[in-house]
């Protein structure tokens, strides 16, 4: 039977004010406005349903590495995923393509990262990488409490006890920094060291310490790099005294930090970072959500700076985003308390490694791997900084700072003070003003005061020269009329 009904037609604006809760959003905002609803991609470039083109110059959220343009090869590949096998757990269990991928990953990763443990997203990963720090002391616990009981078959004696005492000593604690920005999951939240979203919602997990970040735009004047980097180190190993070494679990920060803006590492810090995570035996974690896949220049973060992570962190870029996928990526140094006797990593997520996820992540690094993309961001990133750098001609314009296609533009009211702006100023700067504006001027990327001041730029990894100007051109011009605003 056939019918003349004519189809509905939603009224995508009415639906999505009366129904979609867009995160991390005042949805006053949209109280009789429209909402931008984006209906097309292609390369570095947006379209809304209006028509109106936009350049994505923070790629998603720094997650879509290769652009918009692939959707077809990666559709294809999900279809045939989708054929064979739509769905199965790693729940005890393993399908093809989740071991192709975490073979696939291993043989990019640095060093001894050899094994994976797939989750959905970057929350999920930093989360199950807490739990995995915490959990691989008492896994190793285990195995010295057995040698220490009973070393030879003998009967356990008093000092034997004590050894034992000391073996399943339990470590909880984390380390993160400053402002850094980890995930919105409680536990990834507590490690997040921004006051402003952790508040609402404490109390949270214990205990996270946060150490000073690699900001140097507001150190002293004459202060040299080796001094900064002892000055940091410092503070890390005084945290770690305070906190009680032998509670600490995990040291977890990004390569390069993304909340505050672009937060590079100076020259000796990542090798004084491991030094004490080695002297104190703790575990180091690289969060590489935000930097993993090519975003400063190499497949991985921890690859250009040389960090020796015990664990490392990954999502966003993996699939660049045309699927939900991250990991947690141990050392086999890590894994080796799980693969004795009845040791178990008690954790799991329903969709971590799911098939169709999988099968899009493989393509997309075969696209990257084909396409040379971060070769790409490795030849054009100097490029690309210099015609950033241009933006420092002007007044409001204080530092530009960053690597790869991954930087941040601070905001000041002096230049010659570096004094930034009070958050009435941040409000009316950023929110009322940049953030629409950019937008009403086709470009797109984030004006952010969780720390100082900042416009963030992170465009697909497919972005050239063309993209390169027209990023400068528009935010030179609406920074240049913000400078305005705020003089009058």
């Amino acid at each position: 039977m056939t019918t003349t009904v004519p189809e509905k037609t939603l009224d995508l604006q009415r639906a999505a004010r009366e129904h979609l809760w867009l995160h991390f959003t005042r949805m006053s905002a949209y109280d009789g406005a429209e909402v931008p609803i984006i209906v097309r991609g292609d390369g570095c470039y947006l379209e809304d349903a209006n028509g109106k083109r936009y350049l994505d110059a923070l790629a998603g959220l720094f997650s879509v590495n290769i652009g918009y343009g692939y959707g077809e090869e990666m559709g294809e590949a999900a279809a045939a995923q989708m054929r064979e096998l739509p769905f199965y757990t790693n729940w005890s269990y393993a399908h093809p393509r989740a071991i192709e991928l975490a073979s696939e990953i291993a043989s990019l990763t640095p060093g001894d990262l050899n094994r994976l443990f797939f989750v959905s997203g970057g929350s999920e990963a930093v989360e199950s990488a807490w739990k995995l720090a915490r959990q691989y002391y008492a896994a190793r616990g285990q195995q010295r409490l057995r040698a220490a009981i009973a070393p030879s078959g003998e009967t356990p004696t008093r000092v034997d006890e004590a050894q034992a005492a000391s073996a399943t000593a339990r470590r909880w604690k984390a380390i993160s920094r400053h402002i850094a920005y980890h995930g919105t999951t409680m536990g990834a939240l507590s490690i997040n060291g921004i006051p402003a979203l952790r508040m609402p919602f404490e109390p949270l997990v214990p205990d996270v310490l946060h150490v000073r970040n690699t900001n140097r735009f507001h150190r002293p004047e004459g202060e040299s790099e080796p001094e900064f980097t002892a000055f940091l180190l410092d503070d890390l190993e005084h945290t770690i005294e305070v906190a009680g070494p032998e509670t600490v679990a995990m040291v977890i920060m990004e390569p390069v930090q993304n909340a505050g803006g672009a937060f590079v590492p100076p020259e000796g810090y990542w090798r004084g970072v491991r030094e004490l995570c080695d002297r104190y035996d703790i575990l180091l974690c690289a969060d590489e959500v935000i930097t993993g896949f090519g975003r400063v220049g190499a497949w991985f973060g921890s690859e250009r700076y040389d960090i020796k992570p015990d664990l490392m962190t990954i999502a966003k870029g993996l699939s660049s985003s045309y699927a939900a996928i991250g990991a947690v990526v141990a050392t086999d140094r890590v894994m080796e308390p799980f693969m004795q006797d009845t040791s178990m990593y008690s954790h799991g997520i329903t969709f971590g490694g799911h098939p169709v996820q999988a099968a899009v992540a493989l393509k997309n690094i075969e696209i990257m791997k084909r396409d040379q993309i971060v070769e790409h961001v490795d030849s054009t990133q100097d490029a690309f900084k210099a015609k950033l750098d241009q933006l420092l001609d002007l007044p409001i314009v204080g530092d530009v700072r960053g690597v790869g296609f991954f930087y941040a533009v601070e905001l000041v009211k002096d230049k010659g003070t570096k004094a930034g702006f009070d958050a009435d100023e941040c409000e009316t700067l950023l929110r009322q003003f940049l953030s629409p504006r950019l937008f009403e001027r086709g470009l797109i990327c984030r004006a952010d005061d969780r720390g100082d001041p900042v416009v963030q730029i992170s465009p697909p990894l497919v972005a050239g020269e063309d993209e390169f100007d027209r990023i400068v051109s528009i935010l030179g011009d609406v920074l240049a009329e913000a400078w305005t605003r705020v003089r009058k």
